[in-house]
């Protein structure tokens, strides 16, 4: 779907975009009761008027039949997808002023949370630099600035720095701004990027001399942001995306040619899947992948042919998962070939691919899920998830006795493999966190078993991990499964029932929600909240199982875990109703809108962030980015099956005469992943029904997208909003 800039954004004022709306104006008059005359030398005063209440917009209705299965549904607010309608934009800017007088009396709390939250970013701050052929390559911030350095180092850390790009020279003059990509070719001498200048993630790839300084006049418009370089330094691969923002086509592009010359060398056509291209670790074998949600397939070619024709690796099959990397004279593969829920990993010659010949390195185990893989040239490391947490696995290839795991020292925690590009290293790159720990780099030797920290995040300011908790509980869901629920809060927090909560949850596409540190939620905890993560089932939080027990049919278990959390953080003391507040967004959204219509008495407040609440309707129209990827996630609607169930949670769909929470709802108008009008539908109609006097408010970030806005900082100026939102509601001002 191209993105289109409204043509009268900021054009309207408050007032004519309500006349337009159809929202009634009046201004409020004393009136002189007297009957003075002339002769009169006294006058009778008029009593005094409070301010007039601010009045919430009020969106047209516009009837549409929407017909499915012999079911009709009437959308009365279909017309907000009209992107470059004046009366759409009117809308958006009538909720964003309406929001900011609603919210006008926390106005100085919102600067001060923005400054605290930023207060504690260190300015002048730099990434842990990694080491590749021969470079140290690292990011960068200056003091004040938006946007980070891309840099690097030859040979040394001592050595002098070059400046791969600059984002904040870049950005100048640009409401929006993000650059991708960052692929340096083998000979060290070029760069490759990727920037998108209107947040509706299509990157124009661009490519930069590193010895000169100078851009190259290729420019590749409508990408991924990432190009891959074969071995002769001037042949390139990326992925171009179609209408509806779906990674449909790999290009071959040689420098110094019109793109126009472009060869296409593989096209998915399966709209359910979609493809991108990669290089191996070893830098031998270019890889095109494709991806749907249960299902890949993957091709190859021999980095330095890269005009050969791309072989396939194993034919997709459904159900039938797998990724690939390279070692020596053999592709290893993460599948779950044979019912493996949890995966295994496999390997199979460079010259027999098909899944005939694949042998098993590691089996399949019913209680640990292996999430991915990292080859070094005399180890193997695997990523683990047990009980709920990460574990790093380290094996010798020669050596079968040396198996073990890296030992953290707490109970709960985050790690994950870092960046770890060299192949002949006997280090192991490493990320830890935790609820209380800041993020930390790490090498590991893993000959040694030494661990030395390269960096613990800076949170500058008095902050002391020793001051916070953090423990891990279990609340029973409807049918006896037990949900994990993360917390931390400033010690001494007293269980009486009475402490301000803020329950986080995502819970979709097998993603778990790890427990881990964030200096921005400090401004809560020191104010007395309790921060809490509920890892429902929709995720992977305890192995692929609770994935699947969370999607498709089995997608209400989603909502009904994260309402079993809720209603044991209220039983357990933590906190009340009146002081417990809900966030999640994009599919954490659509939690958001169906725990609100099935328990809205649970929450005084909501957080719905890019929320996806028009399941069905979306769901429907395959012109609308990712939903043909993503009926394996969802279910296909255009299936009765599938259309029933999904219309019985739907948020959108299932709107009440009721009382809902106070809500906070917010959105890009760019947004490519959940479009702007499902949430500007959802407020629409929830304003008609509902029968409460609670707050509903809609913001819309009008040069933004999914991600919200660009920079370092101003993204923080949203988050001081939510912040701001929820105090207010409790009476703190401070």
């Amino acid at each position: 779907m191209e993105k289109l800039k409204p043509k009268v954004a900021g054009a309207v004022t408050l007032l004519s975009a309500w006349m337009v709306l159809g929202v009634g104006c009046s201004t409020s008059k004393t009136t002189d009761t007297s009957t003075a005359t002339a002769e009169q030398t006294t006058t009778v005063q008029a009593p005094e008027t409070k301010p007039a209440q601010p009045q919430p917009p009020v969106a047209k209705k516009q009837p549409k039949e929407l017909t499915m299965h012999g079911d009709t549904r009437i959308d009365n607010y279909y017309w907000l997808n009209e992107r470059e309608n004046p009366e759409v934009i009117a809308y958006l800017n009538a909720e964003n002023d309406y929001t900011k007088q609603m919210l006008a009396n926390t106005e100085e709390l919102q600067e001060k949370l923005f400054k605290e939250i930023v207060g504690r970013i260190k300015q002048t701050d730099e990434s842990v630099p990694y080491k590749k052929n021969g470079y140290y390559y690292y990011t960068r911030f200056e003091t004040g600035k938006e946007y980070p350095i891309y840099a690097r180092k030859k040979g040394t850390l001592d050595a002098k720095e070059e400046i791969m790009v600059n984002a904040n020279e870049r950005a100048e003059g640009k409401s929006y701004y993000a650059a991708a990509g960052m692929d340096v070719s083998p000979n060290n001498k070029l760069v490759a990027f990727g920037e998108d200048t209107v947040s509706r993630r299509k990157y124009t790839i661009r490519f930069k001399d590193l010895s000169t300084g100078q851009l190259l006049k290729d420019q590749i418009p409508n990408t991924t942001g990432s190009a891959v370089w074969a071995n002769d330094n001037k042949t390139v691969f990326y992925t171009m995306k179609d209408p509806a923002l779906r990674s449909f086509k790999i290009f071959r592009h040689t420098l110094g040619t019109p793109t126009s010359q472009d060869k296409e060398v593989y096209h998915e056509a399966d709209e359910t899947f979609s493809t991108f291209v990669t290089k191996t670790k070893s830098e031998k074998y270019i890889i095109i992948g494709s991806n749907s949600t249960v299902s890949n397939e993957y091709r190859f070619v021999d980095a330095n042919t890269p005009n050969a024709s791309f072989k396939i690796i194993q034919p997709r099959e459904r159900n039938l998962e797998y990724s690939v990397d390279h070692f020596g004279n053999n592709f290893y593969i993460v599948t779950n070939k044979d019912g493996a829920t949890n995966f295994k990993l496999m390997q199979t010659p460079v010259t027999k691919t098909g899944k005939a010949n694949w042998k098993e390195v590691i089996p399949h185990r019913s209680d640990v899920l292996l999430e991915g893989i990292e080859i070094f040239k005399d180890y193997l490391v695997l990523q683990e998830r047990k009980n709920g947490l990460n574990e790093l696995r380290v094996k010798k290839w020669n050596d079968p006795k040396t198996d073990y795991y890296v030992d953290f020292g707490e109970e709960a925690y985050t790690a994950y493999i870092g960046v770890n590009p060299e192949f002949d290293s006997q280090k192991l790159r490493y990320e830890y966190t935790s609820l209380t720990t800041p993020n930390s780099t790490y090498d590991f030797n893993m000959q040694t078993k030494q661990k030395t920290l390269l960096k613990e995040q800076e949170v500058v300011g008095d902050f002391n991990k020793d001051n916070y908790e953090a423990k891990r509980i279990y609340a029973t869901a409807t049918d006896g499964t037990k949900i994990p629920i993360s917390l931390v809060y400033r010690k001494g927090l007293q269980q009486n029932g009475n402490n301000p909560t803020l329950l986080y949850a995502y819970g979709s596409y097998g993603i778990s929600t790890n427990p881990t540190f964030n200096s921005v939620r400090l401004s809560l905890l020191d104010r007395g909240f309790v921060f809490a993560i509920a890892h429902i089932r929709g995720g992977q939080d305890m192995g692929r199982q609770w994935y699947e027990d969370g999607k498709m049919l089995k997608k209400k278990n989603t909502f009904t875990d994260y309402i079993a959390a809720a209603e044991y953080l209220i039983s357990q003391k933590y906190t009340n109703p009146d002081k417990l507040f809900a966030q999640g967004g994009s599919a954490g959204g659509l939690l958001m809108g169906a725990v609100v219509n099935m328990r809205p008495d649970l929450f005084k407040g909501v957080l719905a962030g890019v929320p996806f609440v028009d399941v069905v309707t979306t769901m429907l129209d395959t012109s609308i980015p990712l939903t043909t990827g993503e009926f394996d996630e969802w279910g296909n609607p255009a299936q009765k099956q599938y259309y029933d169930y999904m219309l019985s949670y739907s948020p959108y769909d299932n709107v009440e005469k009721k009382a809902y929470p106070n809500m906070l709802v917010t959105t890009g108008l760019h947004d490519s992943q959940v479009q702007y009008f499902e949430p500007a539908k959802w407020v629409a109609k929830l304003r008609e029904m509902k029968t409460d006097n609670n707050m509903l408010l809609l913001h819309t970030n009008m040069e933004a997208g999914h991600g919200g806005a660009s920079g370092r900082f101003q993204r923080y100026k949203e988050t001081a909003l939510q912040y701001a939102f929820m105090l207010n509601l409790l009476g703190q001002n401070q």
